[in-house]
């Protein structure tokens, strides 16, 4: 593709979105299987997508998918194998010279694979293939090799089923250890501390509903757009009826400016499109505490409260109220970036509202003060009752597929003990006690050797990670890691001294166990819980599902367990019947899962039911952070260009940002270009300044960008090593990937 950047003018969506996706489809080969696949997408006796969580909004129509969903599917489905032949032509350091994008598009694994650890070829080490029974038996015996089961770290990524995910962290708690990282360590951990100590439950308060009676959407640190495709449908739908849409972010977005939905005749016929942001402001990288201080200033200046909900539903607020009122509007302006003008307009947008939705992605909880600072968007939602009525509410925008569900199967390194209780009850075992390893702790005990098997369901967690010398550094010292995959990527070729890939079934294919085809479930970042059954058959015979690899590897693990794991693959329903015995909310999961469209599991604090420490919603009073001085002149944010879904790269084209044929790329401002000396089109080494040294991403071409001044951005995982290990959200240990302190060099010549 040839390298080249140019200003886009069109809306989100509409003919690109259309012309994206065929061109996806077709470079998969499954042009005519592909529409076939993508018309079962979303829907009751269909798949679930593989790509984000976002709700299905109608669960009778034909078409519940958007381009990047496309792009999920395509990848999927792909007619493009990866067999063991193709391991014997390619050595692992071979592979490892090509870029994300080349590993994507060779295609599905198929067989599984085993590195012993030998390179007697001297050709850079291979993979060779090996049975099942095998590759489970090389697992075990290194298991049964440790001297605790602490040293086992098992990762789980968000797109693992709801059945998969709790056979997993059974498996897990009956070897031994809570030792579950998972991806939500890395993204929206802050919204689940944040939420559950203030308002009782982890979890968003809205449903779908709530966005078609929303007289106000506040939308901040998010890019719809690109990493939530189908959410403009909703916003679409909002701005045509009048719903003012406000947004804070750096960066100007095309997908939160105009967008033109591909599935509307009118739109497509007629060139037009729907105005989203109503308001638009742009706060410096880590100024949103500073400018929901200000919008809460507004409101309590004005005296335009919710006193009765305050006074029935809440705590704290005369502390926050002194707090807010004390605040100077010289610092709320330096540090927010936004002027005391654009905060009091966006203010009155806020007061003039009856209810109110407030949505945050990764541009808020990757951050030092990520906790803080969804705690006070939630103290400006309390302040005119907010939550817990129609049209109203927090709406944490997660990530992954079933992120969301895996954490509610049980997938998390602190559980609860009531948790614990009712699984050891259900399988008769005593699970461990002891909390487990997150995922910045995971990389920390590999690095002292205290970690010596790493075993991950799903993802890419050596791209995906923080620090990623230092990543790489920590999986290599493993004795073992183990890869549960359906796409070759980075982790693979980042290995202990032994390592094994194992290929499983992907969303789009049809699961056959001894009790018949099956489905799994999964649940959306609005709690509701429905089934996803495959509809193509597998791309090779030698796959198994996840519940299957799971179910196998624990039998052969665990001889004297008590659960009956190859029973219970025999039949998801099994698994299903034991999960309602286990998770609360999931009484007669069976019954009422079988119905179309599934079921809702609620939310107490959408009913005001307040199950937290204090019995009520808290207000939280929290100082406004101050930037970073010292030799660090830029903060960076990381993020997805549209043609990828977390490391996943489907291609080399930014469209909405004009980018095509490059990823290393840096956007900067005008402001910065002139203040640094520096011209768009020069290439320049990106340095992070931390207290343990400088770290390097080498050669990054600039981009003139409209982003406030000192603030730049670029694409990861390619600058996922600038990212310090120990720089984390305080109290959630989520790495900084959206403030990392930086400065720019120019490169040397390639």
């Amino acid at each position: 593709m040839e390298k080249q950047v140019k200003t886009y003018k069109g809306p989100a969506g509409g003919w690109g979105a259309l012309a994206s996706s065929f061109r996806h489809i077709s470079e998969q080969g499954i042009v005519g299987r592909g529409a076939t696949t993508l018309l079962k997408a979303n829907q009751p006796d269909g798949f679930d997508c593989p790509g984000c969580a976002w709700p299905d909004k109608n669960q009778h129509s034909t078409f519940e998918f958007c381009e990047n969903g496309v792009k999920a599917v395509a990848a999927e489905a792909t007619r493009r194998t990866v067999p063991p032949e193709f391991f014997a032509q390619h050595s692992i350091e071979s592979l490892a010279a090509h870029d994300d994008y080349f590993l994507e598009a060779q295609g599905r694994l198929t067989h599984p694979m085993f590195y012993d650890g030998a390179d007697a070829d001297g050709a850079g080490g291979h993979y060779r293939p090996v049975d099942w029974d095998e590759a489970f038996a090389i697992v075990a015996r290194h298991l049964h090799a440790l001297d605790s089961p602490d040293q086992a770290l098992f990762y789980t990524s968000g797109r693992t089923s709801n059945e998969a995910a709790f056979l997993y962290q059974l498996f897990v708690r009956e070897y031994g250890t809570n030792n579950l990282p998972d991806c939500s360590n890395m993204c929206h951990e802050p919204s689940g501390v944040a939420l559950g100590e203030q308002i009782g439950s982890g979890k968003g308060t809205v449903t779908l509903d709530d966005f078609h009676k929303a007289e106000a959407i506040f939308i901040f640190g998010q890019n719809p757009g690109t990493n939530h495709p189908r959410m403009l449908g909703e916003l679409r739908e909002a701005s045509r009826r009048g719903c003012r849409i406000v947004v804070f972010n750096p960066l100007r977005e095309r997908g939160l400016e105009r967008f033109a939905n591909p599935q509307s005749p009118v739109d497509m016929l007629t060139g037009g499109a729907t105005p989203i942001a109503s308001h638009y402001y742009q706060p410096r990288i880590g100024g949103d505490l500073a400018a929901l201080k200000g919008l809460m200033k507004s409101v309590l200046e004005s005296g335009e409260i919710d006193q009765a909900f305050i006074a029935e539903h809440c705590t704290g607020f005369e502390a926050l109220r002194a707090d807010v009122l004390a605040e100077d509007w010289t610092v709320i302006e330096l540090e927010s970036g936004l002027s005391r003008t654009q905060i009091e307009e966006a203010a009155a947008v806020y007061r003039a509202s009856n209810a109110t939705i407030a949505c945050w992605g990764m541009g808020i909880t990757q951050h030092k003060h990520g906790v803080a600072t969804i705690q006070t968007i939630v103290n400006l939602l309390l302040l005119r009752g907010n939550l817990g009525k129609p049209g109203a509410g927090a709406c944490p925008v997660r990530g992954h597929s079933n992120v969301q569900g895996d954490r509610t199967m049980g997938i998390y390194e602190q559980p609860s003990e009531a948790f614990l209780d009712k699984l050891g009850r259900a399988f008769g075992f005593e699970p461990p006690r002891k909390h487990g390893h997150d995922v910045v702790g995971s990389i920390e005990a590999m690095l002292r050797g205290e970690a010596k098997l790493f075993f991950a369901m799903g993802g890419n967690f050596a791209a995906a990670s923080p620090d990623t010398v230092r990543t790489a550094q920590a999986l290599r010292q493993c004795e073992l890691t183990v890869h549960v995959s359906t796409k070759l990527n980075r982790s693979h070729l980042v290995h202990g001294r032994q390592a094994l890939i194992l290929p499983c079934l992907g969303r789009t294919e049809i699961d056959v166990q001894a009790g018949g085809v099956q489905s799994v479930t999964v649940e959306d970042s609005m709690s509701m819980v429905h089934l996803s059954g495959g509809i193509n058959p597998p791309v090779s015979g030698a796959l198994l599902s996840e519940p299957a690899i799971v179910a196998r590897l624990a039998a052969i693990t665990l001889p004297h367990s008590k659960t009956p794991w190859l029973w219970l693959i025999e039949d998801y329903d099994r698994i299903r019947d034991k999960i309602a015995d286990v998770v609360d909310g999931f009484l007669h999961f069976n019954q009422r899962v079988h119905q179309p469209g599934g079921f809702y599991l609620g939310n107490a604090a959408a009913e005001r039911r307040w199950h937290n420490a204090a019995g009520k919603a808290v207000f939280c009073v929290h100082a406004i952070p101050r930037a970073l001085a010292g030799s660090a002149p830029l903060r960076l944010m990381t993020m997805r260009s549209h043609d990828q879904y977390n490391t996943t790269i489907y291609g080399l084209e930014d469209r909405y940002r004009g980018v095509s044929g490059h990823r290393r790329v840096c956007f900067i401002s005008k402001q910065d270009l002139e203040r640094f000396a520096l011209q768009a089109g020069q290439w320049v080494d990106i340095v992070s300044v931390w207290h343990d040294g400088e770290r390097f991403a080498r050669r990054f071409l600039l981009i003139e960008f409209d982003i406030p001044a000192g603030c730049i951005a670029s694409y990861y995982p390619e600058t996922n090593p600038l990212v310090p290990l120990d720089s984390y959200a305080d109290r959630a240990r989520t790495p900084t990937s959206k403030s990392i302190p930086v400065r720019l060099q120019p490169a040397e010549a390639a």
